[in-house]
């Protein structure tokens, strides 16, 4: 996690912001972490925990998933991959 003093945000308020839409930055006052700013999408995902991105075991992959999995396994034996993407 990027580190930034409370000093540095009146300093760097545009740094530490892009920063933070990419990933939750710290602040620190008197060296000792104080605040933790993150985007609001990424607050909403850890309040409701609903963070969509999630990894399956293949046996309890959702049949929609396992479709589009079996569809690029597919694909990929034809010889066709990522490349051949727009």
């Amino acid at each position: 996690m990027k580190q930034f003093t409370t000093g540095d945000l009146n300093k760097q308020i545009g740094d530490i912001t892009d920063a933070a839409s990419r990933e939750p930055v710290m602040l620190t006052r008197h060296k000792k972490p104080r605040f933790v700013l993150m985007s609001y999408e990424h607050y909403e995902r850890m309040r409701t925990g609903g963070d969509p991105r999630r990894a399956y075991h293949i046996s309890e992959m959702p049949a929609e998933h396992a479709e589009l999995f079996d569809e690029a396994l597919d694909r990929l034996a034809r010889g066709e991959g990522y490349d051949d993407e727009p």
